[in-house]
């Protein structure tokens, strides 16, 4: 008898992808969620706090426009590109063209996966900070080209070591990605770091993209860096920004990538294929958000701040001893003696009901580590520590 069963087989593309590292951790969470416990989850970096309210007005407002209801401008608005362009003078100093220096981005996260669209063949090999995000991950393996990990030790201060590349690396590498303040280590780049980068990269011909998600938030009075504000960046590469983190606007999807002009032009014409650009309204907040006064960051800044100092002083009396982080909001915590990264949060989440990413999920070098979040109250964050001291893990 003929088999006329219908069989979908999905494209290579689709089986070269990573395992959603984030989406997993989300899923083990909710079962417990679900199951009625208690959960502090620091797990996740997804800020905690509501959107500003003149940011949330901005939309309202502009929602009711019938002008935004039809197609944006392909490209974006120019009033927003001119907006980022005066936001980041008056911030890091950089001086950019609105008509051909910026790409408005479905959140940063689509612009760091389609620079790996618009650069890598398979075969191809990409520079990626080891521990670092995932998803930069992705779009290399949806290009079909190879990872080469650089391992970022706290002994090199969480910065890559480019003379340990070999020959062969350097020359097959088309593509570096950078991210400081770094998450998951919340290390800040210095200014030497980042010529050194733009100088290894001119001499390989290698594009830099550096994702400076987090480049609002800084602790002690220092100010992450902009890897743009050095001389030579556009040269080489790009800046990714997102709204995500300075405006508590993860889910509202806005981003932008900076720099280069032949790449701007490459993302631009890559997500003519893709979108037509974004929500008029979302937008229109975004101006708002960028033209208005900034003490909303600042008191954001200042919140994360007194929720690191909180985690640090519980971790003290701990006597569990790790490195502070300068910027992000993230503390990137070694893990203790006899368990692996992964063993270590499964025990308390299953035990203490807190939740923390297993350093082994951002690379072989995450061993060792894991990566805690400042994205719940002070209060809650000295309890998460003070019921895993009861485990008597220490």
């Amino acid at each position: 008898m003929q088999n006329n069963q219908f069989i979908i087989k999905a494209s290579t593309q689709m089986e070269r992808l990573p395992n959603q590292f984030f989406s997993t951790l989300v899923g083990k969470v909710n079962e417990f969620i679900h199951a009625g416990y208690d959960v502090i989850n620091l797990g996740q970096g997804n800020p905690d706090l509501p959107t500003p309210p003149h940011i949330i007005h901005s939309l309202q407002k502009a929602a009711e426009n019938p002008i935004n209801h039809k197609y944006p401008p392909f490209s974006g608005k120019n009033e927003l590109k001119e907006a980022i362009c005066t936001w980041y003078q008056n911030e890091h100093g950089v001086t950019l063209d609105p008509k051909k220096e910026v790409a408005i981005l479905f959140g940063s996260k689509t612009g760091l996966i389609q620079i790996s669209q618009i650069l890598l063949n398979p075969g191809d090999m990409a520079l990626v900070p080891d521990p670092g995000y995932p998803d930069y991950w992705s779009g290399i393996a949806i290009a079909g080209a190879q990872m080469v990990p650089m391992a970022l030790d706290f002994t090199n201060g969480f910065f890559p070591d480019f003379s340990k590349l070999t020959s062969s690396q350097c020359k097959q590498s088309k593509l570096m990605f950078l991210n400081y303040p770094s998450n998951p280590t919340g290390a800040c780049a210095t200014s030497s770091f980042f010529d050194e980068a733009i100088s290894f990269a001119k001499k390989n011909n290698i594009v830099i993209a550096h994702d400076f998600a987090y480049g609002a938030i800084g602790f002690a009075g220092h100010k992450p860096i902009s890897y743009l504000s050095r001389s030579g960046a556009k040269d080489v590469g790009l800046e990714f920004y997102t709204l995500s983190k300075t405006y508590n606007m993860a889910g509202w999807r806005i981003g932008f990538a900076l720099g280069n002009q032949e790449l701007i032009r490459l993302i631009n014409e890559l997500q003519d294929h893709y979108f037509v650009s974004l929500f008029g309204g979302i937008q229109e907040a975004a101006i708002t958000a960028l033209t208005s006064s900034q003490e909303c960051v600042r008191e954001l800044v200042a919140t994360y701040e007194l929720r690191r100092n909180a985690l640090f002083e519980e971790l003290k009396k701990l006597g569990w001893n790790t490195p502070v982080p300068k910027g992000s909001f993230f503390a990137w915590v070694t893990v203790p003696q006899g368990y692996t990264s992964s063993q270590f949060a499964e025990t308390l989440l299953e035990k203490a009901k807190v939740v923390v990413a297993p350093g082994i999920g951002f690379g072989k070098h995450g061993e060792g580590y894991v990566r805690i979040g400042f994205l719940a109250e002070e209060e809650r964050i000295r309890e998460a520590v003070q019921r895993i001291s009861k485990l008597s893990i220490f």
